[in-house]
């Protein structure tokens, strides 16, 4: 099976960023490099569709008969036994044999039609003679799931995950259409409850599905999903990619979880690792076969210093494989709609981005330090996800800001989707840290924000999980910081400090919602200024879940300020709903006023009005327009049920004049409007 090879147009890479003609050798030989891995893929794989599943045939395959295959790249092994709970952990009576690809097999009989020799859920592991007559003994590299039992040990134990037709979850719901614009809700199973414990997917399903979907979300990025040792990394130092953490539940509550989601029309992301891995032996991929480079580069290139993991050889078939694989595993066996790709930054340079600062040069993004091999992989990722699934939604995490990240394979580019606007976070920490807000710039804040490569996409967000983590604050912390234990209580009169962080927490998020992206993200709880920061059990907090935890009581008590900030997350995405805004084309801004700290744009339509100025109203302040007629206010910060002061409601008409204003001269209109302090508005034409 092959398939004819398509040269991209290298013109039409010119013509979207003249600086890149320089670098069309570089674009191109990246682009050969991938042409030439899926030529493989093609020619002795039977391209994507058998390829990239691979777990059909590697790991634990079972027959209709109760037949069970196993299979094990491991091929400095000398010899190599499948031991378990089955065969009381008899080293010897199990054998297995290597092909000539260092793949080792073994089939094990049913004990009767139709019921495997393996009992579903039983412990098992390979075990294997390494050249020095050393015996090691790994979990199954695709075993499917792993339990951990921390008051016997912090290893994992890998478990023969076959239950009986009646216990698997069966999928009840088709996936939903692909948003034309992403509103993502960045979640993760563990700390979505109250209580000082691990939450589990079957309460996720019942508890926080509706909060998403009220607050007018359409798509779920789901964190630490995929199995990691210690619960404090977040989920970022995997060891089982096939296995679905066990903390959470089974693999069929995570089944229902996602289905759920679906029967709601929310699309769902996994959060996937690919850009590096665990350096556990026990219970990880590290030194699987005994040695140090199987599943990734030898010494040093192998290896991660500030993340202290092993980095994958993205140049070696059989890592292809099991990598492309892992994407297409759980778009088949738990019916994810794509992918935000975490590290791809560590993937894309050699360096890894360590110690490096990107000055936009762009002989950073082609030259030495270029990663060539991982690039051609995420091309392939992306070339095989979006042909198998025309559908699928993939995000890559850059910070360098490589260009062509979001262009199509098949155009040259790299392949995603949309890319994470990264500096927006930033800027705004670095603001709410060093200057007080009347000394913000106003330009400068909206060139952050609009700053982006032409024709890519990207998602845009205030903040993320990164700066709800302790050690940082959270944009609500750094606004109202302790007072937000003393004065968020409707029985208390507002502060200054209260009033002032309400106003621009809300004004942030319409900003950079309207103004930074094409899809829009935010971390759980930061939508209603959660009031505390995220710190997992570990040793330096006595293994305490205070802070690995979410308050939703605090949201839902009718008495406090939280549920103002809140109510306004959920009307922003509803508008958002309505008019499409984050998938119509990028703003046009016709003010940027320092003096009066006004912004000032328009987008699908809309009429977007900021007054970042901390003590000036403005009566009847000109706004100009591009389209004539009467508007009506269809959203206000200042609204009562926002926690604003009601002195601008939605409603009323605001009608235009023939007056040219702002540079907007194509009909020649503006409209005055009263915009309080630290107030922001979006009107519609009536």
């Amino acid at each position: 099976m092959t398939e004819k090879a398509t040269p991209f147009d290298l013109q039409k890479i010119v013509n979207l960023d003249g600086y890149l003609e320089p670098f069309l050798p570089a674009i191109e030989r990246r682009h050969k490099l991938f042409q030439q891995w899926k030529d493989i893929i093609f020619e002795y794989e039977g391209g994507f569709e058998k390829f990239t599943k691979g777990y059909d045939v590697m790991g634990f395959t079972v027959k209709g008969d109760g037949t069970v295959v196993y299979r094990e790249w491991a091929p400095n092994a000398k010899e190599a036994n499948l031991i378990g709970e089955f065969n009381m952990w008899n080293r010897m009576s199990h054998p297995m044999t290597k092909n000539e690809f260092g793949i080792w097999e073994i089939t094990v009989p049913p004990k009767a039609p139709g019921e495997p020799a393996i009992s579903h859920d039983s412990k098992l592991k390979i075990s294997m003679i390494m050249p020095t007559g050393t015996r090691i003994e790994r979990l199954p590299a695709w075993i499917h799931r792993v339990t951990q039992d921390l008051a016997f040990s912090p290893t994992y134990e890998s478990r023969f995950w076959n239950p009986p037709a009646a216990e698997r979850y069966k999928f009840k719901h088709p996936r939903p259409p692909k948003p034309q614009s992403v509103r993502i809700y960045e979640a993760h199973v563990g700390i979505s409850t109250t209580e000082h414990r691990v939450g589990t997917y079957k309460e996720f399903t019942r508890n926080i599905l509706p909060r998403i979907k009220k607050l007018g979300y359409n798509t779920i990025q789901l964190m630490a999903i995929m199995e990691h040792p210690y619960y404090a990394s977040f989920g970022y130092q995997v060891t089982s990619f096939f296995a679905a953490s066990s903390r959470y539940g089974t693999p069929e509550d995570l089944r229902e979880l996602i289905d759920t989601a679906h029967g709601m029309g929310l699309t769902v992301l996994l959060d996937v690792i690919h850009s590096h891995a665990s350096k556990n032996v026990l219970d990880g991929l590290n030194a699987f076969d005994g040695t140090d480079h199987h599943y990734f580069h030898e010494g040093s290139k192998g290896r991660h210093e500030l993340w202290d993991s092993r980095l994958f050889n993205y140049g070696s078939h059989e890592v292809l494989r099991f990598l492309l694989s892992n994407l297409r595993f759980y778009m088949e066996e738990y019916q994810f709609d794509g992918f935000r790709f975490d590290g791809v930054t560590s993937m894309m340079y050699l360096h890894h981005g360590i110690g490096t600062g990107f000055s936009g040069g762009y002989h950073e993004y082609f030259g030495p330090s270029a990663d060539e091999e991982a690039i051609a992989y995420m091309m392939l990722a992306n070339d095989a996800l979006h042909t198998l699934y025309p559908s699928v939604i993939t995000i890559a995490e850059d910070v360098s800001g490589m260009p062509l990240l979001c262009i199509p394979v098949s155009q040259g580019g790299i392949g995603f989707d949309y890319r994470l606007s990264m500096a927006i976070p930033d800027m705004w920490i670095k603001l709410l840290k060093h200057q007080s807000d009347d000394q913000w710039n106003i330009s400068d804040i909206v060139h952050t924000l609009t700053n982006r490569r032409h024709g890519e996409k990207s998602v845009a967000y205030a903040e993320s999980h990164d700066q709800a983590l302790v050690g940082d604050k959270t944009l609500a912390f750094w606004l109202m910081d302790k007072e937000m234990y003393t004065n968020m209580s409707d029985l208390s009169p507002s502060t200054s400090v209260i009033a002032r962080g309400l106003a621009l927490h809300k004004m942030i998020r319409l900003l950079v919602h309207s103004l930074g992206g094409e899809g829009y993200l935010n971390f759980e709880g930061n939508e209603f200024g959660h009031p505390e920061w995220l710190d997992f059990p570990r040793e330096g907090n006595n293994d305490s879940f205070q802070y690995a935890r979410r308050q939703w009581n605090v949201v839902d008590d009718p008495l406090l300020r939280y549920q103002y900030l809140n109510n306004f997350d959920a009307a922003m995405n509803h508008l958002d709903g309505q008019y499409d805004w984050l998938s119509s084309p990028q703003a046009y801004v016709s003010l940027k006023h320092e003096g009066d700290k006004m912004i000032v744009y328009e987008r699908a339509g809309l009429l977007f009005i900021f007054n970042f100025h901390p003590t000036k109203s403005f009566t009847d302040y000109f706004i100009g327009v591009d389209v004539a007629g009467d508007y009506t206010v269809v959203l206000s910060s200042d609204e009562k049920k926002y926690g604003g002061f009601e002195n601008v409601k939605s409603g009323g008409k605001y009608p235009t004049t023939p007056n040219e204003w702002n540079g907007r001269k194509n009909r020649t209109q503006m409209l005055q409007v009263y915009i309080p302090s630290r107030t922001c508005l979006v009107l519609a034409k009536c």
